[in-house]
């Protein structure tokens, strides 16, 4: 006899990735929190609507220190998601589920301000993609207006036009800018230290690659307003003029 196996009433479960800021706290907690502070209030609302995972591994704390920090998180309006190298008797009822086996993502520390009332994520269109077995790449043909993000970890964008004030560009790999940068730009956004920032115009709120970050009031003067390439050597973002 045939059976139905669903009705009405069935519930419908589905995959689905999303790319996640991790933090990784260094001890002692309450300075790091004072240094997460600190940036919060140049990057206003960078965390609200983030699935956000907290990376706890090799950091010697127990599970009273660890549910402390988790509350001083959410009075920060930082809500965590999942937790990550814990050791299971440090988790109790209430708190975040450990998390195994995510994909390697770049520490993204802050970006600046403007986007507490950030639109959707910007589904990168119109685009182009390269062929699979080449690096992959995607070009957006229309500047990148505040409060939109373009979010694009397998490899680099282009823009053909500005990044506005409170807009940003995540990538995997290189990003190009063939206008104003006056946003957020995110490079070598899962783990890759090789990225570039290149831009017609840079008055960036902030540029970060592999997760080292630099705000705007800790740029270079001379190179405001400028042609600029941006790369890492160790941990330090070194810049250029481009003739």
């Amino acid at each position: 006899m045939t059976k139905v196996l669903t009705d009405s009433r069935s519930i419908r479960i589905k995959g689905r990735s999303f790319l996640a800021v991790v933090l990784s706290p260094d001890l002692p907690l309450d300075e790091w929190l004072l240094r997460l502070d600190d940036l919060a209030a140049r990057s206003a609302g960078f965390f609200l609507g983030r699935p956000v995972v907290l990376d706890v591994t090799d950091l010697a704390i127990d599970r009273t220190q660890l549910t402390e920090l988790i509350s001083g998180l959410g009075q920060r309006n930082v809500s965590i998601m999942g937790i990550e190298g814990a050791r299971p008797s440090m988790l109790g009822p209430g708190m975040p589920p450990l998390l195994k086996g995510g994909r390697p993502v770049a520490d993204f520390e802050q970006p600046s301000a403007e986007s507490a009332a950030a639109e959707p994520v910007q589904p990168a269109k119109p685009a182009t993609k390269e062929p699979r077995g080449q690096t992959q790449s995607i070009v957006i043909h229309e500047p990148v207006r505040s409060g939109q993000s373009v979010i694009f970890p397998e490899g680099d964008v282009t823009v053909v036009g500005s990044v506005a004030s409170g807009a940003e560009i995540i990538a995997g790999g290189s990003v190009h800018i063939y206008g104003a940068l006056r946003g957020r730009v995110m490079a070598g956004s899962v783990g890759n230290s090789s990225a570039r920032i290149f831009c017609r115009k840079l008055e960036a709120e902030l540029l970060a690659i592999d997760g080292i970050y630099q705000m705007a009031e800790d740029m270079a003067p001379s190179l405001r307003g400028q042609p600029v390439q941006l790369w890492l050597e160790g941990d330090v973002i070194m810049a250029e003029t481009l003739s």
